[in-house]
């Protein structure tokens, strides 16, 4: 697996864990905080887990599901920004992040659904 994928994957869980912080302390949200840390940290560990894969299709299949939570993971910032706890400045810093991980991802599963092909 490319280290990129891993690489990224792993310092947006930790703007992700920055940005829990800030909702707990200047937000006192503690709801929506925890979705998103919840979503925004399981990309990274997904990534991790694809690794060690047993086959192509344990691969696709953990690589489908960190896709999945970082759509999740869209949604919360999205929902954040709209609901004004976070400001437009902080979602624009970390909206092209979700967006770069969730096409890596893309075309990671697309490169190893060709490997299944005969």
């Amino acid at each position: 697996m490319e280290s990129v994928l891993r690489d990224k994957s792993y310092l947006f869980a930790l703007r992700i864990v920055r940005l829990h912080k800030y909702l707990i302390i200047q937000h006192k949200e503690y709801t929506l905080s925890k979705q998103i840390l919840r979503s925004g940290t399981s990309v990274g560990a997904l990534v991790r887990e694809a690794q060690f894969a047993q086959s192509v299709k344990d691969f696709i299949n953990k690589l489908s599901i960190a896709l999945k939570e970082a759509n999740e993971t869209e949604y919360w910032i999205i929902l954040l920004k709209d609901s004004e706890l976070i400001t437009k400045k902080m979602y624009e810093n970390i909206q092209p992040d979700v967006i770069e991980l969730k096409k890596i991802l893309t075309a990671s599963i697309n490169t190893a659904k060709k490997k299944l092909k005969p």
